[in-house]
C-alpha cells in the first residue's frame, strides 16, 4: 500500500492535455509563461536549497487541475531543437496536492505530500507474473515497431512502479488514460491497468491488421484479375489478327450483331441505348449480365420474320375437312378469313393503320369435342407455325406480360416465347382453357391478355421484360373453354365467339372410322387389315357404351376393344383377321353403360310412375339429360310445405316455387286436385343428389311432373323439355338448345318441347338430328301439358306417390 511523507511546497507548473508520469523525461517549451514562471520560481528557490529546482507537474484539463501531479526536477535549460528557450524536466514521484502557498517568482505555489510507491521485496507470485506479462506484450508491441533498443530498457526495469510509469512513453494513449494511470498510487493496480490497456491496444491493432490484409488480398485480386483480363484481350486481338478478324470486345461484338439484325427502328434504338449501358458497367457487375440477356433475348426474336399464308381456299378447306368431322362453323370461319386476307392483299390493304388482319376466335364446347386439335389444323391449312399455350392453373399476371428484367431469373411472358418458339411474327398461337386462368394476390392474367386478344391494341403490344412494342396484329389467337360463363365478360367481348356443342351419332361414327380406329390400331401395334370394326358395332359404342359430347370416351373404348383383341390373339385365343360385330363387342369390353328409355321393358322405366319427368340441361360436359321427381306426403304426418332436394342454386329453387304456385292458383282450370297441395307436404327430387344444379330451364320440367302427379297421367317416356315458367304459364326462352337437342337425340327421345321464342336456334341444330326429333315450339304451360302427359284412364282413380 502506497503511504505518504512530509509536505512540500512547489510551484506548480500545469500541462494542457498532457500528462508527465514518474520516470518520464519531456522537454517544455520555456515561450509558455506558466512554464517559464514556474521553472524561475523553482530556480529562485534552489538558490537557497541545495539539489535541483523542483517544480510539480500538474495536468489541466478543461480549466481544471487534477488532485494529483508529479514531482519533477529541472534537468537543463537551454534551447529546443528549433531554436526556442525550453527546459529539460524528469520526473520523479507522485505528489498529493494540497493548499495553496506562497513563494518566490509569479507562479502558483502549492503544498504537497510525496506519495511512497514502494512495494514489498520480494514480490508475490501474481505480481511476478503479472511483471512477465506485460514485458511480453510491451516486447510485442515495440518489435511490431522496430524499437529494438526500448525492448532491453524495458526489460531491464524490475521496480514494478517504475514499469507501470514506462507506460506513459506508449502514444496510443489518450489523455483520459495517462491521468487514470497518474491517480492510481497502488503500483500493482497500476501496474495491473497498464497491462489491460496494452492488452486492449493489442487486439485492436491485430483486427486492424487482419482487415487491413483481407483489403489488400482483395486489391492484389482486382488488380491480378484485372492484369489477366488484359492480357486474355491482348491474345485474343492477336488470334483475331492472325485469322483476319475485326477487333472488338464483347460490347462491340454486341453492336454489331444489333447492327447487322433486321431489327424495327424503336427496337433497335433500345437495343443501342442498352449496349452503350453494357460498354460503362463493369465485367463485375450484376447489371451487365441482366443486359446480355435481354440483348440475347431481343436479337432471337423473329421481328420481321413472317411465312406465306397458304393462300389456296379450296385447299385449305380440304385440310380441315380431312383432319376434322364436323365443326362446320370453326372451319366456315377460317375459309372466310383467309379469303379476306387474300383480297385484301391482291388490293394493297395488308397494313392499314398499323394493324395486320389477324384474328380473335374463342372455341367454347364440351371436353373432346376438337377443340384443341383443331388448332394444329388451322395452322397446317393457312401454311403458318402452330403453338400452344396452356393457361390452366395460371395465377400470375407475370405469366402473360412477363417480369421486370429486375428480378432475378426474370423471363418475358408467355405470349413472347410463344411468338419466339414460333420463329415467325405470324403463327397460330392456341391459347388452351382460358376459362381455368385464375386470379390471386398476384394480380389476374385474364386482364393481362385484355391488351393481348383486342385487334385495336395488340399491334402495340408491351411485354415488361421487352418493354418495346411487339406488332401481334398479324397473329391468329384461337382460345379454348369449357364454360362461357367462367371467361370475364371483358375478355369475351374481344373475341369472335364460335360455339362447339358436340356432334351427332353419325359425326361420331365418321370420325371413329376415319380418324380414332387408324390411329388407335397404330398404337395397339395391329395391322389395319387385321381388325376391322362393322358400322353396326360403332354405332351401339355411341350409343349405348358412350354417352358424352366429345369422342375421348369413344376412342377409350375403341382403344380397350382393340387391346381386348391384341392380347386374345397373343395368347391363342383368337386368329387374325377379324371383324368386330355389334355381338361380340359384350364379351369383349362388357355391357352397355347407358341404354335409351325407350329400349327398356315399360315397367323398368324411370317415368313409369306419375310424378316423374324428362328435362334437359347443360353442363359443362355438354347437354344431358335430367329427370324430376314429385311425391306428395301423407295428410296424417303435417308436414305441409315445399322441400327440394338433389343440390339446386337459388334460381332452380325459385322455378320450383313458382311451378307450384302456378298449379296452386290455375290448376282447376287444368282439372286437377289442387286441394291436394294446400293440405299436404310437396316434395321435388333431381337426381342425382350429388351434382350441383341451377338454371331456371326446369320450369316446365317440375310443372310437369307435380301435375302428373296430381292428375295421375304418366309424362311420355319419349319426351323430353325445356323452358322457363313464369306465374301466368308462360312457357319462357333459354339457352343451349343445340346441345340440349343433341343430348336428347343421344338419349333416344323423340319428342322435344321447347319454347316458341327459342324457334330460331333450330337452324344451329344438324339437319340429321331434326330429322329424328319432333320438336315442338310452345307459349303455355297448357300445351306442355297437352303433348306429354299419356291420356286419362278411364275413370280410374289416379294413383299418387306418397312420400314415406
Amino acid at each position: 500500500m502506497a503511504a505518504e511523507s512530509t509536505p512540500l511546497a512547489l510551484p506548480v507548473l500545469p500541462l494542457d492535455d498532457e500528462v508527465v508520469l514518474p520516470g518520464m523525461v519531456v522537454p517544455l517549451d520555456l515561450s509558455d509563461s506558466e512554464v517559464r514562471a514556474a521553472v524561475e520560481a523553482a530556480q529562485a528557490a534552489a538558490r537557497d536549497e541545495p539539489g535541483k529546482p523542483k517544480v510539480l507537474l500538474v495536468p489541466r484539463v478543461d480549466g481544471a487541475y487534477a488532485g494529483i501531479g508529479v514531482l519533477g526536477t529541472v534537468e537543463q535549460v537551454g534551447r529546443l531543437a528549433d531554436g526556442d528557450p525550453g527546459a529539460l524536466i524528469r520526473g520523479r514521484g507522485r505528489v498529493r496536492i494540497g493548499a495553496g502557498t506562497t513563494g518566490p517568482g509569479a507562479a502558483l505555489w502549492v503544498e504537497g505530500t510525496r506519495i511512497d510507491e514502494s512495494v514489498p521485496d520480494p514480490l508475490p507470485g501474481n505480481v511476478t507474473e503479472l511483471v512477465k506479462e506485460y514485458k511480453a506484450l510491451a516486447t510485442a508491441w515495440l518489435r511490431k515497431r522496430g524499437a529494438w533498443q526500448v525492448v532491453d530498457r524495458v526489460q531491464a526495469i524490475d521496480d514494478v512502479s517504475a514499469l507501470a510509469d514506462n507506460s506513459g512513453y506508449s502514444p496510443f494513449l489518450t489523455t483520459e488514460q495517462k491521468a487514470a494511470l497518474l491517480e492510481t498510487t497502488d503500483p500493482v493496480a497500476r501496474l495491473k491497468l497498464a497491462t489491460q490497456q496494452l492488452r486492449d491496444h493489442l487486439a485492436e491493432q491485430d483486427v486492424a491488421e487482419t482487415i487491413a490484409k483481407d483489403v489488400q488480398e482483395g486489391v492484389d485480386k482486382q488488380q491480378r484479375e484485372f492484369l489477366l483480363r488484359r492480357q486474355l484481350e491482348a491474345v485474343r486481338k492477336e488470334l483475331r489478327e492472325l485469322n483476319g478478324e475485326q477487333d472488338g470486345d464483347e460490347s462491340d461484338d454486341y453492336r454489331a450483331r444489333v447492327e447487322a439484325a433486321d431489327l424495327p427502328e424503336k427496337v433497335r434504338e433500345a437495343a443501342l441505348k442498352e449496349v452503350d449501358k453494357l460498354e460503362r458497367s463493369s465485367d463485375q457487375s450484376p447489371e451487365g449480365s441482366w443486359i446480355r440477356t435481354w440483348l440475347d433475348t431481343v436479337l432471337e426474336m423473329p421481328w420481321n420474320e413472317r411465312t406465306e399464308d397458304a393462300y389456296d381456299i379450296r385447299g385449305a378447306q380440304q385440310v380441315l375437312d380431312a383432319e376434322h368431322a364436323g365443326l362446320q362453323d370453326v372451319k366456315e370461319r377460317i375459309t372466310e378469313y383467309l379469303a379476306v386476307r387474300k383480297r385484301r392483299g391482291d388490293r394493297g390493304l395488308g397494313v392499314v393503320g398499323g394493324r395486320r388482319g389477324g384474328a380473335v376466335l374463342a372455341l367454347v364446347g364440351p371436353p373432346g369435342v376438337g377443340k384443341t386439335s383443331l388448332g394444329e389444323s388451322v395452322a397446317h391449312a393457312m401454311g403458318r407455325k402452330f403453338v400452344r399455350v396452356a393457361l390452366g392453373g395460371v395465377r400470375d399476371e407475370a405469366e402473360i406480360r412477363g417480369h421486370r428484367r429486375t428480378y432475378v431469373g426474370a423471363l418475358p411472358g408467355r405470349i413472347v416465347r410463344a411468338v419466339k418458339e414460333a420463329g415467325s411474327m405470324n403463327p397460330v398461337v392456341l391459347l388452351d382453357e382460358i376459362d381455368k386462368v385464375g386470379s390471386d394476390f398476384r394480380g389476374d392474367p385474364a386482364a393481362a391478355l385484355l391488351e393481348v386478344l383486342d385487334p385495336a391494341q395488340n399491334h402495340t403490344f408491351r411485354d415488361h421484360y421487352l418493354e418495346v412494342e411487339l406488332d401481334l396484329s398479324d397473329v391468329v389467337f384461337l382460345a379454348t373453354a369449357n364454360v362461357l360463363e367462367a371467361i370475364p365478360e371483358a375478355l369475351l367481348d374481344r373475341m369472335e365467339l364460335v360455339r362447339l356443342d358436340g356432334y351427332t351419332e353419325d359425326e361420331k361414327i365418321v370420325i371413329a372410322r376415319d380418324h380414332l380406329l387408324p390411329r388407335q390400331l397404330e398404337r395397339a401395334g395391329l395391322q389395319p387389315d387385321e381388325v376391322t370394326i362393322e358400322e353396326g358395332a360403332l354405332r351401339k359404342l355411341v350409343g349405348e357404351y358412350t354417352r358424352e359430347a366429345g369422342v375421348r370416351n369413344l376412342e377409350r373404348s375403341v382403344a380397350r376393344l382393340l387391346r381386348k383383341v391384341a392380347a386374345q390373339h397373343e395368347l391363342g385365343e383368337r386368329e387374325l383377321p377379324f371383324t368386330v360385330a355389334e355381338d361380340d363387342l359384350r364379351g369383349l369390353i362388357g355391357r352397355p353403360h347407358h341404354v335409351p328409355e325407350s329400349a327398356q321393358e315399360p315397367a323398368e322405366r324411370r317415368t313409369a310412375v306419375p310424378g316423374v319427368a324428362t328435362g334437359l340441361a347443360v353442363t359443362g360436359a355438354g347437354g344431358d339429360v335430367l329427370y324430376v321427381e314429385a311425391s306428395l306426403a301423407d295428410p296424417e304426418t303435417g308436414a305441409a310445405g315445399l322441400t327440394l332436394t338433389g343440390q339446386l342454386g337459388d334460381v332452380m329453387k325459385e322455378s320450383a316455387q313458382i311451378a307450384l304456385s302456378f298449379l296452386r292458383s290455375r290448376g282447376a282450370e287444368l282439372e286437377l286436385p289442387v286441394g291436394d297441395l294446400k293440405d299436404r307436404g310437396v316434395h321435388i327430387h333431381f337426381p342425382a343428389g350429388a351434382v350441383p344444379k341451377d338454371g331456371p330451364s326446369a320450369g316446365i320440367t317440375m310443372t310437369t311432373a307435380l301435375a302428373s302427379l296430381l292428375s295421375g297421367r304418366l309424362v311420355r317416356t319419349d319426351v323430353a323439355m325445356t323452358g322457363e315458367v313464369s306465374l301466368t304459364g308462360r312457357v319462357l326462352p333459354i339457352g343451349g338448345v343445340k346441345q340440349k337437342l343433341l343430348a336428347a337425340h343421344r338419349a333416344g327421345v323423340t319428342t322435344v318441347i321447347i319454347p316458341k321464342r327459342n324457334e330460331p336456334d333450330l337452324d344451329d341444330v344438324p339437319a340429321e338430328v331434326l330429322e329424328k326429333l319432333d320438336v315442338h315450339a310452345v307459349t303455355d304451360v297448357r300445351q306442355v301439358l297437352e303433348l306429354a302427359l299419356s291420356p286419362a284412364t278411364n275413370g280410374a282413380a289416379p294413383e299418387v306417390p306418397v312420400a314415406a
